[in-house]
C-alpha cells in the first residue's frame, strides 16, 4: 500500500521563521551582485569583463542550485518531512546539500569547461513519508526552480538588453539563463538519480524500483558521459539552443557570454 503523506499544520509565522538564509548564501548572492556590476562597467573583451562575467555566472548558478535543493526540502517539509529543518536544508546554506566539491566544485567545474549546466546538490528526505504524487510534486519542485530562473532571466534580457551597451553583463546573464534551461531538461530527464526518475519511482513497482536503485549512483555519471559523444552532443546542444530561443533572446548572446566564461580560448 502507497504511503501516506503526513502534513503537518503550521502557521505562515512558523513557516517564515523555519526560513533562514544562511550567512553564506548571502555571501554567494552578493558575490553574485558584485560580478554583475563588475561586467556592466566592463569592456566585453577586457580582464575586468572576463571576471565580472566568471564571478556572476559562478556565484548566480550556485545561488539557483540552493534554490533547487531549499524547493525540494521546503516541499518535503510541507508535508511532513520535519528532518529536513534539523538537517539545515531550509537555510539555503550551498554546504549542506551534500558534498561540497562533488555537489557544487564539479558542476562549476563542468560549467567553465564545456558549458554543461550539470544537476548539482543533493538533499536527503523521509521519502516514506510521502504518497507518489506529493514524491512526485518535491522532486518536481526542483526543476521548477530553475525553469522559473530561465524565464525571469529570458524575460529580463528580452526587454532590456537590446541595444544596451553594456555586452559582457548582458551575455553573460544570458549564458546563466542557457544553464537553467539546460538544467531544467537535464533534471527532467527520467534518469536514475535525477528528479524526472524520482517523480516517477513511487509509480513503479516495489519489484522495480529495488532493479533500478542499483542504478542511481551512477545515472548522473553516464548521462555527462553520453553528452561527451559527439553527435549526442550536437543533438542535445541543438535542442537546448532552441529552447532558449524561444524566448527571442539570440542563441549568440549565451555563446559570447560562454566565451568570456573561457578566458583563456
Amino acid at each position: 500500500m502507497a504511503a501516506r503523506s503526513v502534513t503537518i499544520p503550521f502557521s505562515s509565522a512558523k513557516g517564515h521563521r523555519s526560513v533562514r538564509p544562511s550567512p553564506v548564501f548571502l555571501a554567494v548572492v552578493a558575490a553574485a551582485v558584485v560580478g554583475g556590476l563588475l561586467a556592466w562597467q566592463a569592456e566585453p573583451r577586457s580582464v575586468l569583463g572576463h571576471a565580472g562575467v566568471i564571478v556572476l555566472v559562478v556565484a548566480g548558478w550556485v545561488v539557483t542550485l540552493c534554490l533547487h535543493e531549499f524547493a525540494h526540502a521546503y516541499t518535503a517539509w510541507r508535508h511532513g518531512d520535519t528532518d529536513v529543518e534539523i538537517r539545515g536544508y531550509l537555510t539555503l546554506n550551498p554546504l549542506k546539500y551534500s558534498h561540497p566539491l562533488l555537489s557544487i566544485g564539479l558542476p562549476v567545474l563542468f560549467i567553465a569547461l564545456g558549458g554543461i549546466g550539470l544537476p548539482g546538490g543533493a538533499v536527503y528526505l523521509r521519502t516514506g513519508l510521502f504518497s507518489p504524487r506529493v514524491q512526485a510534486r518535491v522532486s518536481l519542485a526542483g526543476p521548477a526552480v530553475n525553469a522559473v530562473s530561465a524565464i525571469v532571466l529570458l524575460v529580463v534580457i528580452r526587454i532590456f538588453a537590446f541595444g544596451s551597451e553594456h555586452v559582457a553583463f548582458w551575455t553573460g546573464l544570458s549564458f546563466l539563463a542557457f544553464l537553467q534551461v539546460m538544467a531544467t531538461v537535464l533534471n527532467l530527464l527520467p534518469v536514475p538519480g535525477l528528479d524526472g526518475y524520482g517523480a516517477l519511482e513511487s509509480f513503479l513497482a516495489p519489484n522495480t524500483q529495488r532493479q533500478v536503485a542499483q542504478f542511481k549512483p551512477y545515472g548522473l555519471l553516464i548521462l555527462v558521459a553520453l553528452l561527451f559523444v559527439p553527435e549526442i552532443n550536437v543533438i542535445f546542444f541543438d535542442a537546448i539552443y532552441w529552447l532558449f530561443e524561444l524566448s527571442g533572446v539570440p542563441a549568440a548572446f549565451a555563446q559570447f557570454g560562454g566565451q568570456l566564461m573561457r578566458f583563456w580560448l
